[in-house]
């Protein structure tokens, strides 16, 4: 029996203080050394999650325009085998599909500034620290973070997300259509009304 959960999508910076940490090549690779199996887990090379999985490193905690790669790019990603992530687009939407990392089904999304959508979870709890919150330190001991850039026509209030049976998180991104659905309009205006 499948199960299908919608997330709440959250708007605005919950942490500002949030990834101010980068995460380095070479300490991200003495730290896959000396990882556990669900170090490997999260952040194996063809986890979301992963620094690795554009083929180069990249600090996940770093806004990525993933809808601006070519479709060769994808298609060579998707038929390598390697990744459990899936990205496409129709007329209407934008559709993220990943395996979660199989640490509990914490997932968060944050839609920051209408600009980039953050998918985050804590995998580890954090020992007793400075940092108040786990976002703030060294995050990659203790959860994972994948920041993507929104496209210029993506309609970031009605983005939902979903998590399929536990396991396979599921992101659609609706497009700001030119010939859009006219009552959109007439809330733009009566909210323009209102502001006079």
């Amino acid at each position: 029996m499948s199960t299908r959960k919608q997330l709440e999508v959250h708007s605005g910076d919950q942490t500002p203080q949030k990834w101010c940490i980068s995460l380095g090549e070479e300490v991200f690779k003495r730290f896959i050394f000396q990882g556990s199996p669900t170090v490997h887990k999260v952040f194996n090379e063809g986890s979301l999650f992963s620094p690795l999985l554009f083929g180069k490193f990249f600090d996940p905690s770093d806004a990525f325009p993933l809808w601006d790669l070519s479709d060769s790019f994808l298609a060579n990603l998707q038929s390598s085998g390697q990744t459990t992530v899936d990205w496409s687009q129709t007329d209407q939407e934008y559709v993220l599909k990943a395996e979660l990392p199989g640490v509990g089904n914490n997932v968060q999304v944050c839609v920051e500034k209408g600009k980039v959508v953050e998918i985050s979870g804590q995998w580890k709890l954090q020992r007793e620290s400075k940092a108040k919150d786990w976002r703030s330190g060294q995050w990659w001991e203790y959860g994972y973070v994948r920041r993507l850039e929104l496209p210029e026509d993506a309609d970031w209030r009605r983005i939902e997300a979903y998590v399929n049976n536990d396991i396979n998180l599921e992101i659609r991104i609706p497009k700001n259509l030119l010939n859009g659905d006219p009552s959109e309009g007439k809330d733009v205006a009566s909210q323009d009304s209102e502001a006079v």
